[in-house]
């Protein structure tokens, strides 16, 4: 990656750091927030990694959850504090700990241990600074306020930049990977949790701004934009499950259901890509079952109760 095709641009005291093809994994869009006091980076991606050399002094690292794509820069500030939602310091402080927020089976998690050092460069931090919701940065005229945004990952946070007198005009909410991306909410980790991303989506839906954030492929949106993908991101979470609910007009096992495939595209073959299907279809079944609107015939094997 070359530090020549990467694009800035500034917000207020916000310059967002575009990573390649704007952000598309495994890279992402990073902010840089500059106060009068101090600079903080938010989400230190691949592509900070390739920008180093003229990146200005930070003084700290604000990451809004453990994943590997959100932290491969935070080793080239070792000597200042990072900080983190309580809930995910674990995947900070030990590369063991990281592995738990994904709950990989033996088989794939020792691969993944080596792509998340050799690719995204994983470094632990046992004294990992923790927030919690509600929690203020004050950089000094700029303040970066903590949304407790659980369902990606428990710890999962969005991030509210602040200046001038405080209007809506002068703010910036950073969404983290609630990313408003065609692909939809992803769920599919052993930290992921379905009810609590859906709780999160109605709260970042209820603070104005004047521009909104994603780590991935969309970056800045204005309000009717964002309450547009909003919508539409939303929406992938009942898609999926109407379609589950149609496959099991006829009873079907839960290999039948991972194989179908409601969460990637039919025919998608990596192995984690399985677990994340079984571990997100799970999720809906338990409240399909829950809620009488499909019934397990045995230890592995579901259909839909007729309607009416």
């Amino acid at each position: 990656m070359s530090d020549a095709t990467l694009e800035d641009r500034e917000i207020g005291p916000v310059t967002i750091l575009f990573g390649e093809d704007g952000g598309k994994y495994p890279d992402g869009n990073s902010l840089l927030v500059r106060g009068r006091r101090e600079t903080v980076i938010i989400d230190p991606a691949l592509g900070s990694v390739a920008r180093r050399e003229r990146l200005p002094r930070v003084d700290r690292v604000l990451n809004s959850h453990c994943h590997e794509d959100h932290i491969p820069g935070n080793h080239l500030w070792s000597d200042v504090p990072w900080h983190c939602h309580a809930a995910d310091a674990l995947g900070f402080e030990s590369l063991d700990g990281l592995m738990t927020i994904y709950g990989l089976p033996p088989e794939l998690e020792k691969p993944w241990r080596r792509t998340c050092v050799d690719t995204f460069h994983y470094a632990p931090r046992p004294d990992v600074e923790t927030f919690t919701d509600g929690d203020v940065f004050d950089l000094g005229d700029v303040t970066i306020r903590v949304v407790h945004t659980p369902g990606h990952t428990r710890g999962h946070s969005a991030l509210q930049v602040q200046w001038g007198d405080g209007g809506a005009d002068e703010r910036l909410l950073y969404l983290g990977d609630i990313d408003l991306s065609s692909f939809g909410p992803y769920y599919g980790d052993a930290w992921s949790d379905l009810a609590d991303f859906e709780r999160s989506l109605e709260r970042v839906r209820g603070i104005d701004a004047a521009w909104y954030h994603t780590f991935h492929h969309i970056g800045v949106l204005d309000r009717p934009a964002f309450e547009a993908r909003l919508d539409r991101f939303e929406a992938k979470i009942l898609e999926r499950e109407a379609a589950l609910l149609a496959f099991l007009a006829e009873p079907r096992t839960m290999d039948e259901i991972v194989t179908h495939r409601f969460v990637y595209r039919p025919g998608t073959g990596p192995p984690m890509v399985e677990v994340v299907e079984r571990r997100s279809m799970g999720m809906h079944l338990d409240r399909l079952v829950g809620g009488g609107r499909v019934e397990a015939l045995g230890p592995d094997r579901y259909r839909a109760r007729a309607s009416g």
